[in-house]
């Protein structure tokens, strides 16, 4: 398994696709307020739109997508909507993985499994294992996921491995603990529904990736709102912590 290097120790290449995208898909629930329809509908919308924006990027060549599909946070939501996005998480795996799986896209899920059943842990266990070695897209569903708890847990389970390191560590040593540590970190962060914040979303590996607010409600977000994002991301300068000038100087080198 590869290991990436995080952006603050090395200047990573900035490609004119987007290596990785990560998004929070937020708005299905006004989507569905603003059709009278019972947020549930807005879910289920909001899952043929990520059925599409899948299609989109494996045809664009991005490597890596990682969604927000369910925060630690969202805990707190009404019982009847969490059991019902627990019920719809379920089905789509169940429905979804045999599709992946003939495309070539590896499917991985990272977060805190320990207050979901058993058969949705089996089924989220037997649909990795499955996809394992595909190789056209990485599609990783973030699920009971926190930027704070993937930090802590990290720390924890390294300290467990190498108690010698609880005085000094390096980004180096924690980087393999981290949910994300075989792959990039992204370069286009996009957030739906015209919030514009992070809500504890890849905290660690947000630090130079490149943001992207839109209006546009989960649901609507489609092959043409996706170009818009990609759009704006390359007529972004991404300069690691150098000046324009320098950018130039390595151009005309």
């Amino acid at each position: 398994m590869a290991l990436f290097q995080s952006s603050t120790r090395i200047i990573p290449d900035a490609p004119a696709v987007p290596r990785h995208i990560a998004i929070i898909m937020d708005g299905n629930g006004r989507w569905a307020k603003q059709r009278f329809l019972p947020r549930v509908a807005g879910h289920q919308r909001g899952v043929e739109a990520l059925r599409e924006v899948v299609k989109a990027c494996r045809d664009l060549d991005v490597e890596y997508l990682t969604v927000f599909a369910f925060s630690s946070e969202n805990w707190r939501r009404p019982a009847d909507e969490v059991s019902f996005l627990m019920t719809l998480f379920l089905k789509m795996l169940e429905r979804e993985v045999a599709r992946l799986h003939q495309n070539n896209i590896r499917l991985k899920v990272i977060g805190d499994r320990s207050r979901f059943d058993d058969k949705l842990k089996r089924t989220m266990n037997d649909a990795e294992l499955l996809t394992a070695n595909n190789s056209a897209l990485t599609l990783t569903i973030a699920a009971n996921y926190g930027g704070r708890w993937d930090v802590m847990q990290a720390v924890k389970t390294m300290l467990k491995d190498h108690p010698q390191l609880a005085q000094t560590f390096s980004e180096e040593d924690l980087q393999p603990y981290l949910s994300m540590s075989d792959a990039p970190e992204p370069d286009l962060f996009i957030r739906t529904g015209g919030e514009q914040r992070i809500s504890n979303f890849m905290l660690w590996q947000l630090a130079y990736t490149e943001l992207y607010f839109t209006g546009t409600l989960w649901p609507s977000f489609d092959r043409n709102e996706l170009d818009k994002a990609i759009a704006s991301y390359q007529k972004r300068e991404r300069r690691f912590g150098r000046t324009s000038e320098q950018l130039k100087g390595e151009a005309d080198a």
